[in-house]
């Protein structure tokens, strides 16, 4: 009964665009596909069992030209047994010669490359997925998708088979994808979500089999196909126990030198086929990326991205907040000094999350111990989103944390949110959360609301926020970049596609922002015009024709060292220019210049990028930064940026070592030095020298980090059923 209401009430609101969307999509988008009388060889690309297969074909563009027949013809052929999903892709070419394939590192950046993504949505339920993807080498990347591409988790690693190979034709893949990695359960007649994209890389082009309208893409799950009446699955349920040994040795000034010697181990178990329990201990996180050195020129923070596999792996499950730098829930507090950047050591994690009916759930729990300035405390927070309609949602959050700081005890976090799609291209959301804290300070004037309304369509994209931060809103388990402000935000942009031209597509922005605090009081204003191009190779180029400021700092602002900015009220104007080389090249360069005047002086901002693949087993980058400050009639440089490699063997052996420089800080080289030897699927060998923080901190400015040393050798095994 409620599927049926849900499903009048959808098809009156998308009654207005039901006509077109059909006739752009038109073709069949059921598939039934063949199951196999064996298992078909990955070496073997001619092998007979794929004669049989079920074909897929009739590719369109989505990028650059939307609906249009692919430039180059795309086949995939499927199969399947009582084990796995089979894929035997072929993706024609007429130039094989000039097919892009540099990149063998696992999860490596395959936009460099020509690759090819199959999107399987397991329980068909228009929202979530994961994403299997491979180059002309066979490399793999793979992520977890969910709400419709909200969340796309990168970190996700599936257990999966890969081979490729380049030929007088073009190239071929296959890939084979065991239902345990997809938590599938026995059943005798099973229907899931597909869709597949194609990338050419020198034509920049993006070819889909569904969902190739530029405002849906391959993430819209809901616009994808379907493979239908997959009979006699056997059991899939996902189980995997994966025990880490690490040794090693850590040095700093503070604390001396001090051996490594440390065990613990995680484990996934699927409930069901959409529900899956994570449990860690003694959770170490050596081979987390380490955080790219920052010069902050504001005096707020800034928000730095999670890198931690535990806390990342269905991690879009948890968010709340808006796109203003408010998040009531944000890993990165637990296990990590927010200031310092040190590591806090992780007792134990658990996590639950996935679905029951139209609720989408999450619960964890973490405990860390005392670590330094760090008292030991548990965190919890629980999620709830129940779904409505096709892609919109009402939800609901409590975070608590328990610390055995007797200063503050505790501190409590709850909120509801929303978040409505119509027409595929309006969007209404907004949210209102409340903390309450131990410390006494802390406590009134301690919630935030947000409202925000968004249209998205190929020719025009607009927004208008609204969003309030009380002066005592606190989420110890957060991430708040400024309290006591009131935003009001409008921005519109243009993006118009000429027919003939080496651009692709134009974008003209304008934006307009008024910040007082909560007793009227102007903190920020700011507008900005601003003029972009994206060029059929992949060129671009995004310049801030004007961006003025008006900002007032109440307390002076210590931007390094001894500079100092005096409290008061400043108004400044700024200019941008990028410029970004065609990405079908081996050599890619980024360049940026940002230039004007800076509180009570000038500020120049000149950064360089690039990125050299020689071979597909050598990558090399640099990018350095320059800023030189005019203030009070003294120059002062700061040079912040980074060098480094990586040499692959194969796809199972990678190496890279990166150098960094911050010219301000007391310690301003650091080193890091990583070799990973995958030797078997999802089991790995990490050694790991660094010099220099791991993480950085989340306090705004630039504060001093405490450099260390550290080896660390870690071995990790895992079991699957």
């Amino acid at each position: 009964m409620y599927r049926r209401i849900r499903s009048s009430l959808t098809v009156l609101l998308l009654a207005g665009l039901a006509a077109p969307t059909s006739h752009a999509q038109s073709e069949s988008r059921s598939v039934i596909p063949v199951k196999a009388a064996r298992q078909p060889s990955l070496d073997r690309f001619t092998d007979e069992v794929w004669n049989s297969a079920t074909e897929i074909a009739g590719f369109r563009q989505r990028e650059p030209f939307e609906g249009r027949p692919g430039t180059e013809k795309t086949s995939v052929r499927v199969l399947y047994d009582k084990r796995a999903l089979y894929f035997l892709i072929t993706c024609y070419d007429r130039e094989p010669r000039r097919i892009v394939a540099t990149e063998l590192r696992r999860d490596g950046d395959m936009s460099v490359d020509d690759y090819f993504t199959v999107l399987i949505s397991p329980n068909h339920d228009g929202r979530n997925g994961y994403e299997f993807s491979v180059n002309p080498l066979g490399t793999q990347a793979d992520s977890l998708i969910g709400d419709e591409g909200r969340v796309s988790d990168s970190n996700w690693d599936g257990i999966w088979s890969s081979n490729a190979r380049v030929d007088n034709t073009g190239w071929q893949a296959v890939l084979a994808i065991p239902f345990s990695t997809l938590n599938f359960k026995t059943s005798r007649d099973l229907t899931v979500g597909i869709n597949f994209r194609r990338f050419i890389r020198r034509k920049n082009e993006e070819d889909l089999w569904q969902s190739y309208l530029r405002i849906y893409g391959l993430e819209r799950v809901s616009q994808a196909g379907e493979l239908a009446h997959l009979e006699d699955i056997g059991s899939g349920r996902l189980l995997v126990f994966k025990p880490y040994a690490l040794t090693g040795f850590r040095a700093d000034q503070v604390n001396g030198s001090q051996g490594l010697h440390s065990g613990g181990f995680d484990f996934k178990y699927g409930l069901r086929s959409n529900m899956i329990a994570n449990v860690t201990v003694n959770t170490d996180f050596a081979d987390a990326d380490i955080d790219p050195q920052r010069f902050n020129p504001t005096p707020f923070k800034i928000f730095l991205p999670e890198k931690r596999p535990f806390f990342l792996e269905n991690s879009g499950t948890f968010l709340f907040g808006d796109r203003e730098g408010t998040r009531l829930f944000f890993s990165r507090q637990i296990g990590i000094d927010p200031v310092t950047g040190e590591q806090v050591p992780l007792n134990v994690g658990a996590k639950l999350t996935g679905s029951a009916g139209p609720l989408d759930l999450g619960f964890m729990d973490a405990q860390t111990r005392e670590s330094g300035a760090n008292p030991s405390a548990n965190y919890a927070v629980g999620r709830l989103k129940a779904r409505l309609f096709s892609e919109s949602y009402i939800g609901v959050i409590g975070i608590d944390k328990e610390s055995e700081n007797p200063l503050d005890p505790y501190n409590r976090a709850a909120g509801a949110d929303a978040n409505f799609v119509f027409f595929r291209k309006l969007g209404i959301s907004g949210f209102w959360a409340k903390t309450v804290s131990g410390a006494p300070a802390q406590r009134g004037n301690d919630w935030a609301a947000t409202a925000d309304v968004t249209y998205n369509s190929n020719l025009i994209q607009a927004e208008i926020l609204r969003a309030v931060v009380q002066p005592n809103f606190s989420p110890e388990v957060g991430f708040v970049a400024r309290t006591d402000l009131v935003t009001s935000f409008v921005d519109f942009q243009l993006s118009p596609r000429p027919k003939t031209g080496p651009v692709r597509e134009y974008n003209f922005e304008g934006f307009f922002r008024y910040e007082p605090d909560t007793k009227g009081v102007l903190q920020t204003q700011e507008w900005q015009a601003t003029f972009r191009a994206l060029f059929h190779n992949g060129a671009y180029t995004d310049d801030d024709l004007a961006d003025n400021f008006i900002q007032r700092l109440s307390a002076p602002f210590n931007i390094f060292g001894n500079v100092f900015i005096p409290a008061g009220l400043y108004h400044f104007d700024r200019h941008q220019f990028t410029w970004g080389s065609s990405t079908s090249k081996r050599f890619v360069y980024t360049l940026f210049e940002r230039f004007g005047t800076y509180y009570n002086g000038t500020l120049n901002e000149f950064r360089v990028g690039g990125t050299y693949h020689p071979s597909a087993h050598w990558s090399l980058m640099a990018l350095p930064e320059w800023d030189r400050f005019k203030l009070n009639n003294q120059t002062y440089d700061v040079k912040v940026g980074s060098a480094g490699a990586s040499y692959s063997f194969n796809r199972f052996v990678t190496t890279s070592v990166l150098v960094q420089l911050n010219s301000v800080d007391q310690n301003p080289w650091s080193v890091n030095v990583r070799l990973r030897y995958t030797y078997r699927p999802d089991s790995d060998l990490f050694v790991i020298y660094n010099v220099g923080n791991q993480f950085n901190s989340l306090a705004a400015g630039n504060p001093v980090l405490l450099q260390e040393k550290r080896l660390s050798i870690k071995l990790t095994y895992s079991f699957r059923r």
